[in-house]
């Protein structure tokens, strides 16, 4: 619904403004008539309609007062006769959202809060960051689009490559949001998770040559092929060293696997890393048979093209399953006092998984239970519990 206004509007903020009429009118008009046929087509039709009003009344506007008001839109290659670069709209405004004028964070977080559908809380989590922040981020950034006046113009095909490196971006966090969304009573948004892959197919259509594309197409693929595993038949979180491996979709493994293949044809990429690493997974019969020295070694590689925060957690998590839970710990201390890490849950389940394992129980109870403060999603908090409930018991509680 956004993107079709978009085009009419070439205004995010106006689009945006006409999207929320729409479902204002929603909550009245369905109450009283019912929901319709085609609630999507209803949507967008009202939002549709509002915007043409708002544009009728600007048009007037500029008739009467010419000199007051200057042009906020200029042609792009979607006002020309032939046919534009980019088919899906989505994408299309994905590509466009992602200006090099913003800052690589605003494009991205920009992006995700008004075209993917995720909450400011579910951006601020995918960036680490306070909402609060986020929401200053992203008002940041849309007041730049309007004070800067830059246009709403579909990039050419030859300005998508320079683009490309924030779609893929936008993507990846959508997809990560979808397979674990930070806050709400479930665990996985397939919505999510099937948008993410289908618009980086299309990338991948866009732009063949491009290795990253296909590295991080791999990856979505590998994490996804786990999805029928990832719960029992009650609905509760399974853990991937529980979980039955030869339920895992081979189809996917495998297309992933030829994929990967290609991405890592010339210099790695970072997303053809990380689907590196969730391959080794794939591959391993049992959860006693992970190579965890090649995924170890694989997460010093990644370090090096992505040093992030997240990704040292991850290594000192690979260290611990290799060397042993003390190791484990050691190699998380130092992330401690991180402030990016600060309120992120996993770091506390981690440490709480490892002392669990040495056996140190008051000290796991405690990070098990800062883990369970720290998290926002149901379906985790109700897995954190049941291993709560597990280490009190040996201490008598």
């Amino acid at each position: 619904m956004l993107a079709a206004t978009v085009r009419l509007t070439r205004d995010l903020d106006l689009a945006e403004e006409c999207a929320q009429d729409a479902f204002a009118k929603a909550l009245r008009t369905w109450a009283q008539d019912g929901i319709p046929a085609r609630p999507g087509a209803w949507l967008t039709t009202v939002a549709r309609n509002r915007a043409l009003d708002l544009l009728r009344r600007e048009t007037t506007l500029r008739r009467v007062l010419p000199s007051l008001v200057v042009p906020d839109s200029v042609p792009g290659p979607e006002d020309a006769p032939e046919r534009p670069a980019i088919d899906d709209d989505r994408l299309r405004l994905i590509f466009t959202c992602c200006h090099p004028a913003l800052a690589r964070e605003a494009q991205v977080a920009l992006t995700l809060r008004l075209l993917c559908g995720l909450s400011t809380a579910e951006v601020a989590r995918a960036f680490l960051v306070s909402e609060p922040t986020m929401a200053t981020r992203v008002s940041r950034a849309k007041k730049k689009i309007a004070t800067a006046r830059i246009p709403y113009r579909v990039p050419s095909r030859e300005e998508l490559p320079a683009r490309l490196g924030a779609v893929l971006e936008v993507l990846h966090l959508l997809f990560t949001t979808g397979h674990t969304t930070p806050i709400g009573a479930q665990l996985v948004r397939q919505d999510l998770v099937d948008r993410a892959i289908g618009l980086t197919r299309l990338v991948g259509h866009l732009l063949p040559d491009r290795d990253e594309v296909a590295g991080l197409l791999a990856l979505m693929l590998l994490n996804d092929a786990r999805r029928e595993t990832r719960f029992d038949s009650e609905g509760r979180f399974v853990a991937l060293p529980d979980q039955d491996r030869s339920r895992w979709d081979q189809a996917k493994i495998a297309a992933a696997t030829d994929l990967l293949a290609t991405s890592l044809r010339r210099r790695p990429t970072r997303y053809a890393v990380e689907a590196a690493i969730a391959a080794v997974h794939a591959e391993a019969a049992t959860w006693e048979a992970t190579d965890w020295t090649e995924i170890a070694g694989l997460y010093d590689v990644l370090g090096s093209l992505w040093p992030v925060p997240v990704v040292a957690l991850n290594r000192a998590v690979a260290i611990g399953m290799r060397d042993g839970p003390a190791a484990g710990l050691a190699a998380l201390d130092p992330l401690l006092a991180e402030p990016a890490l600060a309120t992120y849950a996993y770091l506390s389940a981690a440490r709480a998984d490892f002392l669990r394992r040495l056996e140190r129980w008051p000290e796991a109870v405690s990070a098990y239970a800062e883990a369970l403060a720290l998290t926002d999603n149901d379906v985790e908090r109700v897995f954190l519990t049941g291993r709560l409930a597990e280490v009190r018991a040996n201490l008598g509680e």
